[in-house]
């Protein structure tokens, strides 16, 4: 199946750097490109791709907004967005995550693992840049102090405790089943449990939930 992807950023030169990049896999069409956010949702809400590759960073409409828009909380059919930004602690990428994104990268992540972040969203998963996993989930969890997240509707499971550990490390379901020693399908099982009791929508939700708790100590 081939995954349709829609790219928004405002400098030409990266929207086609990505464009020729993605095109290049046999099984990723980019179907639709914007420069500016408000012409991204409209793209979007009229091509539904598999995934949307959004800048944080755009004119007449940012990328949080964008985010928000078309997944976001109030979305009844939200689509896939990953966001892509320039640095590392970008205070805006915690807003984005919030608005519903399904990952982050950064733009010098390069080929391979951009490719791996669009298969991954397409696939319900997502995709985290593991050089800023830590350090920028930790920095926001600083945010959301002054309001307590919400607690489980029901008490994990010691099982569900170390995938969400694992999680929060930026590992993608086939590292969590090999570091835990089971089954890819049973991983999924449990993170289906986590979002559940967490209200959580996405893994990347999952891991800012371990955060925001202190279950991941901060410079780790």
């Amino acid at each position: 199946m081939t995954i349709r992807v829609v790219i928004a950023d405002d400098q030409d030169l990266v929207r086609v750097g990505l464009e020729m990049i993605l095109n290049a896999q046999p099984t990723i069409e980019v179907v639709g490109t914007a420069a500016d956010g408000r012409e991204a949702v409209e793209v979007a809400r009229r091509l539904r791709p598999d995934v949307c590759l959004f800048d944080i960073r755009m004119p007449e409409l940012d990328g949080i907004a964008a985010t928000e828009l078309l997944a976001g909380p109030d979305v009844d059919d939200p689509l896939a967005v990953v966001v892509i930004t320039t640095f590392d602690l970008d205070e805006y990428v915690h807003g984005a995550l919030k608005a519903g994104a399904r990952g982050f990268l950064l733009k010098d992540a390069g080929p391979e693992l951009l490719v791996q972040a669009v298969h991954a969203a397409a696939a319900g998963d997502a995709l985290i840049a593991p050089s800023v996993t830590v350090r920028l989930l930790s920095a926001f969890a600083d945010a959301s102090a002054t309001s307590p997240p919400d607690q489980p509707i029901e008490s994990l499971t010691d099982r569900e405790e170390e995938v969400l550990l694992s999680v929060a490390a930026g590992h993608t379901n086939e590292e969590v089943a090999n570091e835990l020693y089971i089954s890819l399908s049973t991983v999924k099982t449990h993170l289906a449990s986590l979002m559940n009791k967490l209200g959580a929508r996405n893994r990347v939700e999952i891991a800012m939930w371990a955060y925001e708790t202190g279950r991941v100590q901060k410079g780790i």
